[in-house]
């Protein structure tokens, strides 16, 4: 045989060799996934619920207009500290002074008055007690001239005139209880128009009152958007016209923020929180939760949902207030702030990246064991909908991971706890130093259990600019 030709059947055979291996390595890696994995290992996990607010001093009061007016003297400025009475604002008070002036010599009118029908009361009280001496000596001396009229030792006209005179005493004695009736009821009435005044002089004080303005506790005036010679006005709160200032007690700080509805749930009273604020970057100040409103707030509107007539299915959160510990002074009511408040702590326990977590039907995990496809992947996603007839308990959702084993990749259901910011606690089902696939997100999204798996941990490369 020539030499040529024992060449060329050489490099024939070569190629054959070749193809069969390349061939087998192509089929043998078509069903062969590539993941990237993590290990479940023990560490300190942390529960952190993070919600966005504004600060706000704890006690704090808008002092409203009570009264129709207009502003006559301003006795403050903003960032004015004050203490508790100190006069704040006068509005102009012409008229309801001049009510008060009136009103008040209307009631020294009604006392005089109540002295005078107590002096006619009083001599009326003496009056009677006359009329009634007088009835009772005329009707002794009518008595008595009776009995000698009888025994025909008087005159008929001394008998008659004894007898007029008794009746004359006993009208006197009914007029004399008339005077008295009159005279308690003009003391009675008198009496009333001095309570009446009384009230009116209450009334009018009280208006008179109310265009005089006191800081009600000691503070700071953290807002004031009226000026001397304007006008306000009895209105809505923080309406214009209506709202006079803003006093505030700065010794006491507070984080108000909002908190997801789907979180309030792990936030409690007493815990910590850190607190940072957008105006003092890279500065955490520490705080503790000390109030937790109960009811909802509708996110898009700000209105809670007791306010609301109709039902809404719109994202709802709920007020924590974060009170801080040792705030700066130069802190001011409004500042944007952030709060993230620890929920719940673990030491020495057995955590997995949050994303390594994913959720099979229970039916398909059955149906993986009994008859095993020899596709890696699915063709859809495992949460597609199951057939009519199946059963309720084919339905359910498993929680679980995909770990490795043997270069296989096996579902393992697990039980969780409390969520780290990137890691999540493990209480069954796994070890420390388990191999965990922990992406690509499509592959946990759609891989079978009992999959021939690659291990890919090298980092994406990034893309060049030029």
């Amino acid at each position: 045989m020539k030499t040529w030709l024992k060449v060329l059947l050489g490099i024939g055979a070569l190629l054959v060799i070749v193809g069969i291996i390349s061939a087998t390595v192509y089929f043998s890696g078509r069903n062969v996934v590539a993941v990237q994995t993590g290990k479940a290992q023990r560490q300190d996990l942390t529960a952190v619920v993070t919600a966005s607010g504004e600060i706000k001093p704890k006690t704090y009061v808008n002092v409203g207009a009570n009264a129709f007016g207009k502003i006559i003297h301003l006795y403050v400025k903003e960032g004015q500290r004050v203490k508790k009475g100190q006069l704040l604002a006068q509005l102009e008070n012409v008229q309801s002074s001049a009510d008060v002036a009136a009103t008040r010599a209307s009631l020294e009118a009604a006392e005089t008055d109540t002295v005078a029908a107590e002096a006619a009361y009083k001599t009326a009280l003496a009056d009677l007690n006359r009329a009634k001496a007088d009835a009772e000596r005329t009707k002794l001396d009518w008595d008595r001239a009776e009995g000698l009229y009888n025994e025909a030792l008087i005159a008929k006209s001394e008998y008659d005139m004894r007898k007029s005179a008794w009746q004359v005493a006993e009208a006197g004695l009914a007029q004399a209880q008339a005077r008295i009736a009159q005279a308690k009821a003009q003391l009675d009435s008198t009496e009333r128009r001095i309570h009446l005044n009384r009230a009116n002089l209450t009334r009018a004080s009280d208006v008179l009152q109310k265009t005089t303005y006191a800081a009600p506790f000691d503070g700071v005036v953290t807002n004031l958007p009226v000026r001397e010679g304007e006008t306000v006005v009895i209105g809505i709160q923080n309406s214009p016209g209506s709202t006079l200032m803003t006093i505030a007690d700065l010794s006491v700080i507070t984080a108000e923020v909002r908190v997801d509805e789907t979180d309030i749930v792990n936030v409690k009273l007493g815990q910590p929180a850190d607190v940072t604020i957008d105006a003092i970057p890279k500065k955490v100040f520490k705080g503790v939760v000390t109030e937790i409103g109960d009811n909802a707030i509708v996110r898009s509107t700000g209105v809670a949902t007791t306010q609301q007539t109709a039902s809404s299915q719109e994202a709802k959160d709920f007020k924590v207030v974060v009170t801080l510990q040792d705030p700066p002074e130069n802190l001011r009511p409004g500042l944007s702030t952030t709060a993230k408040v620890t929920t719940a702590t673990r030491s020495n326990v057995i955590s997995i990246p949050i994303q390594a977590l994913t959720i099979r039907r229970k039916a398909d995990l059955e149906q993986a064991k009994k008859s095993p496809d020899k596709n890696s992947v699915q063709a859809a996603a495992p949460q597609g909908n199951a057939s009519k007839d199946a059963k309720g308990k084919d339905k359910e959702d498993i929680q679980g991971v995909f770990v490795i084993r043997k270069g296989k990749a096996e579902f393992v259901p697990v039980d969780t706890g409390i969520s780290g910011t990137t890691d999540i606690e493990v209480l069954t089902g796994l070890e420390p130093g388990d191999e965990i696939v922990t992406g690509s997100y499509k592959v946990l999204r759609t891989m079978k259990p009992g999959a021939s798996v690659k291990i890919d941990n090298s980092a994406p490369k990034k893309e060049e600019t030029s």
